[in-house]
């Protein structure tokens, strides 16, 4: 098999037309370059330049061959331009999954930033109801990069965008209407707009009132955080909503607990060779979670952790 440097000497000095301007123009020694043409000689079984006291003249084999001797040395260095530039995070491909309730006020405002200023990277993006499925399409290798609540097992590398609380819906003729916080204990009872058994959000708050002593009324199960919010403010019931899936409904009313309760909302990374996904997790965390139209001045969240 021909050596990619025999090629090049041969197309440098199909080129140049001379052993010793190709010489110069590789960088090598003339009788460096004379041994890998003399290689790629004895590999083809004929004579490529004809020699004379001028320089040289390709023979028919080396005319035939040319096409195809150009098209690997081309294509060796697209390769070596391709790497470097995936190396460098400026082109690929970045499978991205994220919790569903996150994919509008976190990873859409990234990604558009990334289209305008990575345009030879391909992003895709999927959805799931938990961080436990996240992290099984990480380990599954479907993945490259998750952005999720902290999840109950992940051994890869991780960072922390922020923590995200969670505040209570409901409508405006409720009880809770026009309190400036509720207890998480008053919620014992209360007509609960629960969560379906696929997001995680229903293991997390079913495993926080069973600590409290709270026993939940749930009167329906949806799997989206959005939904429990238009449920709640409907009248059906309240519910617990991560800030994130808050609608811009000026019919709902969004009210802190007390003591505030929060979640971390994480970036999963599957491999730390990758630069795309590392570069994406960073800059996650360089925007931090979005502000929603609440009370910004309400107190610092104290976290639950869990996967939801």
């Amino acid at each position: 098999m021909p050596s990619l440097r025999a090629l090049e000497c041969f197309v440098a000095v199909l080129d140049h037309g001379s052993l010793a301007v190709a010489a110069r123009h590789l960088h090598l020694s003339q009788p460096a370059l004379s041994h890998h043409l003399a290689s790629l000689e004895r590999e083809l079984g004929t004579t490529l330049f004809d020699r004379h006291p001028r320089g040289v003249t390709p023979t028919p084999a080396a005319t035939a061959i040319d096409p195809d001797a150009r098209a690997v040395v081309e294509g060796s260095r697209r390769l070596v331009r391709m790497g470097r530039s995936a190396a460098a995070g400026r082109t690929g491909r970045l499978r991205i999954g994220t919790a569903e309730s996150m994919t509008a006020p976190l990873v859409a405002p990234l990604a558009r930033r990334w289209f305008s200023d990575r345009p030879q990277v391909t992003l895709e993006v999927s959805e799931a109801s938990s961080a436990d499925a996240l992290v099984a399409a990480l380990e599954a290798g479907e993945l490259d990069v998750a952005v999720c609540p902290r999840p109950t097992s992940w051994t890869g590398a991780i960072e922390v965008i922020g923590a995200e609380e969670v505040l209570v819906v409901c409508c405006h003729s409720h009880a809770f209407a026009g309190r400036a916080t509720v207890a998480f204990e008053e919620l014992h009872d209360q007509r609960f707009v629960h969560y379906a058994a696929e997001n995680g959000l229903a293991g997390w708050i079913d495993a926080l009132a069973l600590r409290r002593g709270v026993a939940l009324d749930p009167v329906t199960r949806v799997r989206h955080a959005a939904s429990a919010a238009g449920l709640a403010t409907a009248g059906l019931g309240v519910a617990l909503v991560p800030r994130t899936a808050l609608p811009e409904d000026p019919a709902s009313i969004v009210i802190p607990l007390d003591p505030p309760l929060s979640r971390d909302v994480v970036a999963l990374v599957r491999s730390g060779h990758d630069p795309l996904a590392t570069a994406f997790a960073r800059d996650l965390v360089a925007r931090g979670l979005p502000r929603s139209g609440i009370d910004d001045d309400a107190p610092s969240s104290a976290r639950e952790d869990g996967a939801s």
